[in-house]
Order: C-alpha cells, then sequence, then structure tokens
C-alpha cells in the first residue's frame, strides 16, 4: 500500500482499504458509498445553513421588531437567503453541486442529468438538514414559534392558493434556469455559477416575499413548518417549485442546451461517399472479375 496514498485518505476510506483491500467488487461498491455519502453529507450541512440563516433571519427580524428596533426588513431577509446561497454553492458545489433544493435535484432527475436513486436520497438529506435547522430554531427563538413558525412561509394578505402557486412557479423557474445556464452548460463561465444563483434568489425571495415568502424551495419551508406544527396550504410550495424546476429543466433542454444533431443533407451525402468508398475498395479486391452465382 503506498504510504502517501493511505496518508490522503479519509477514516473511512482507510477500513474500506483495511476491510476489503485494494481492487476488487467489495472494495468498488464501498467506494461508491463513501462516494455518495459525502455528496448526501453535503447536501445536509447546504440546506441546513440555507434554512438556519435564511429561516433564522425571519426570527431574529420578529425579535427586533418586538424589542423595538428596526428589523431587517424584506430586503435585508432576502440578502441572507441570497448570500448563504452564494456561500453553499461554491464551498460545497463541488461535492454534490449544491442543490440544497428538491425542486432541483428533481428537475436533474426528469432531465435525466442524475439517477433517480441518487436523486431520491439528496432529497432525503435536504429534507433531513432542513429539519435539522427547523428544530435547532425552535430552541434558539421560542417565542418566534406562534409568531412567524419560525420562519417557515405564509401566503401574503389576500393573497389566494393559485396566485401563490404560480408565484413559486415562475421565480423557481428563473432559479432552475439559471442553475441550468450557469452549471450544467459546460459553455458557461462556472466562476460564476455561485454569485449568479445567488443573486437569483435575492430578487426571487424580494418580489415573491409579499405574495407566497418567495421560497422557491420545498425543503426550506418544510423544515421550519415541521418543528412549528404549520402546515397551512403547505403544498404550495411543493407543487409551485416542482413545476417550475421541471418546466426550466426541459425548457433549456429543448431550445437552449447545445445539440450535436447533423443536417439530414450531411448525413446522405456521408452515406453516400462512404458507399462510394466502400464499392472502389472491393472492384480494387474483385479486379475485373464479376461475381457469379455459385
Amino acid at each position: 500500500m503506498d504510504i502517501n496514498k493511505d496518508y490522503q485518505l479519509s477514516p473511512i476510506e482507510r477500513l474500506a482499504l483495511i476491510f476489503c483491500g485494494e481492487g476488487g467488487t467489495s472494495a468498488a461498491y464501498l467506494t461508491s458509498a463513501i462516494d455518495n455519502y459525502k455528496k448526501y453529507l453535503a447536501e445536509l450541512l447546504g440546506t441546513f445553513a440555507l434554512v438556519f440563516v435564511g429561516a433564522g433571519c425571519v426570527c431574529a427580524d420578529y425579535y427586533l421588531v418586538k424589542n423595538g428596533s428596526q428589523g431587517f426588513g424584506l430586503l435585508g431577509i432576502a440578502i441572507a437567503f441570497g448570500f448563504v446561497v452564494v456561500a453553499v454553492a461554491y464551498s460545497l458545489g463541488y461535492v454534490s453541486g449544491a442543490h440544497i433544493n428538491p425542486a432541483v435535484t428533481i428537475s436533474m432527475v426528469v432531465t435525466r442529468r442524475i439517477k433517480a436513486g441518487v436523486g431520491a436520497m439528496y432529497i432525503v438529506s435536504q429534507v433531513a438538514g432542513a429539519t435539522f435547522a427547523g428544530y435547532l430554531l425552535k430552541v434558539l427563538f421560542p417565542e418566534a414559534l406562534a409568531s412567524v413558525f419560525l420562519g417557515t412561509c405564509v401566503l401574503g394578505s389576500n393573497v389566494s392558493v393559485a396566485q401563490a402557486i404560480v408565484m413559486e412557479a415562475v421565480i423557481t423557474f428563473l432559479l432552475v434556469f439559471v442553475v441550468y445556464a450557469t452549471v450544467v452548460d459546460k459553455r458557461s463561465t462556472p466562476a460564476l455559477a455561485g454569485l449568479a444563483i445567488g443573486f437569483v434568489v435575492l430578487f426571487g425571495v424580494m418580489v415573491g416575499g409579499a405574495i407566497s415568502g418567495g421560497s422557491m424551495n420545498p425543503a426550506r419551508v418544510f423544515g421550519p413548518a415541521m418543528a412549528s406544527g404549520h402546515f397551512a396550504n403547505h403544498y404550495v410550495w411543493w407543487i409551485g417549485p416542482i413545476v417550475g424546476g421541471v418546466t426550466a429543466g426541459f425548457t433549456y433542454d429543448l431550445i437552449f442546451s447545445e445539440k450535436k444533431k447533423q443536417h439530414p443533407l450531411v448525413n446522405g451525402i456521408k452515406r453516400k461517399n462512404s458507399m462510394v468508398k466502400t464499392r472502389k475498395t472491393n472492384n480494387r479486391k474483385l479486379g475485373n472479375r464479376r461475381s457469379t452465382l455459385a
């Protein structure tokens, strides 16, 4: 075993080598499991950070206003959501892609960017991270439990369910479209992907905040809702983002993604040239002889 290589391995990877040895089917399966474990843990931590900072900012804003101070307001909350997404994208994007959003993951699954099994585990990890953040906020901000429901989303005043679903679908469409354009598409500049996604989240919260809370993320709503027990119209924040995310994925694939299709005429010419070359080769092999029936 290479000492330098062993020194660079994590404790779990060292155990894999001890029990399975180098190479072999068992080692391959265990190595794959370790890689997936890192991705799932990254999704859990990333979604935890998103909910803890974003929803936590909503709770902190309530405390400030209650004590007579000037709160963050919608702009401050939007900035918190946007910049935590930037931080997570740059810190964990190279591990799992930093979906931190079931709507993004489902869109990736239906457009065959990731396997359904991996996508399901991504969503489980995201929901688990959001739930953990929600319960931690419950401990830290107990008075925000019955007032702002720990930062979960609620419908705005005189806003219908249909309006909220359409708002969530539209702003999630924009978010997922930017994800495809900056992360998935290899023609883009990946160094700017985190900033682009973070700014879309910021603008989405500002635009949708008064209507639907500007979630764009089912897990972001589920975590605080689970901890606070507030599930009024909860389906809004699953239907809207998922519809918007899937629509964005298919739209980008059909219209904007790079396609390697050749014009039928070009294919026909290539096929004809290939047949001519084959005939010439066969003629050289046969000379002037004519094929006869046996």
